[in-house]
């Protein structure tokens, strides 16, 4: 869906993205992430020529970005920025309708579709359709932002650290909501974060820069059992290596069909990180795992959770 081949940026003199190539797959969740100023935010900005590359080609599905005017390549892709970027004086329906109404929707059509999102990010239509973003939270305002950038139906959306302010619990409600609308609906996703816990739970794909560079591109799980050098070893986290490899793998891979445990089931979706827990707090080192109608499919022993 997007490929970067030996795509540079130069500023004055500085290069602030030096020769990096990589392919993300239509329906992938790509994780850019590296400490600040790596050039992750700029690599990102390129995609949609809000930054223009010095050097290099970038393609979208597998035309290249410069042979459209930019604001139609834009309008292709759904832009998500830290606190929203919410427009003040807009209500929150117009807020969303933005592109639709640049490309000349009927308003009908804008207005399902705005509370069709507006169900979707779990923001009631008839509480905050008419609401101004002063009067909403910053988890809510997010939520506006998101769907802005998905009204149009994109192809790609883009989000530039979009849960960096939030508040630790309202950041985990708004990660889940995100993976969930990304898994329903195959959006391309390139998300850049600095957050190493937050790259390896939404990732299908991370990206690991440093100084302009890309030095790693991984799934989490590869990522963690095979970092590519000292820096990407200490920029994952030394410590507690085979917790983030809990946290990465479900349940699923590891149940034991047929197997019978007693206590309430887990979901097949649960992380193994999640199992030991629930062993840790229940006293048990077996736990009866449920299928996705909640029906009881077998069970994971403790020793289903360190085997390979």
């Amino acid at each position: 869906m997007i490929e970067l081949e030996h795509v540079c940026r130069d500023f004055d003199g500085f290069r602030a993205v030096d020769d990096v190539s990589l392919t993300i797959r239509r329906g992938e969740f790509c994780v850019l992430i590296g400490p600040s100023g790596c050039g992750k935010s700029t690599t990102l900005r390129m995609i949609n020529r809000l930054i223009e590359h010095t050097a290099g080609r970038i393609r979208i599905d597998g035309k290249e970005i410069r042979s459209f005017p930019a604001e139609v390549l834009r309008r292709r892709m759904g832009y998500v920025i830290q606190s929203g970027g919410l427009f003040p004086h807009w209500t929150v329906e117009r807020n969303i309708a933005t592109v639709p109404a640049l490309l000349g929707w009927p308003r009908a059509k804008i207005r399902d579709r705005v509370t069709e999102l507006m169900e979707l990010l779990q923001l009631d239509p008839e509480r905050f359709r008419h609401a101004y973003p002063h009067r909403l939270s910053g988890g809510q305002q997010q939520r506006v932002g998101v769907a802005r950038a998905l009204a149009a139906d994109p192809d790609v959306l883009l989000m530039d650290e979009p849960f960096g302010a939030l508040d630790p619990i309202t950041r985990g409600t708004l990660q889940a909501e995100l993976a969930r609308i990304q898994r329903g609906t195959g959006k391309t996703v390139v998300f850049v974060t600095h957050d190493m816990d937050e790259a390896l739970k939404l990732a299908t794909q991370v990206v690991v820069m440093e100084q302009g560079r890309l030095v790693q591109a991984a799934s989490p799980q590869e990522l963690l059992a095979a970092p590519a050098s000292d820096f990407v070893r200490e920029f994952v986290g030394s410590e507690e290596p085979g917790l983030k490899l809990l946290a990465v793998e479900t349940v699923a891979g590891r149940v034991r069909e047929g197997a019978a445990a007693s206590g309430d089931p887990l979901p097949r979706t649960a992380t193994l990180r999640r199992a030991l827990s629930e062993m840790i707090s229940r006293h048990t080192d077996r736990l009866p795992v449920a299928d996705d109608d909640g029906r009881v499919v077998g069970a994971v022993h403790l020793a289903d959770l360190v085997r390979r």
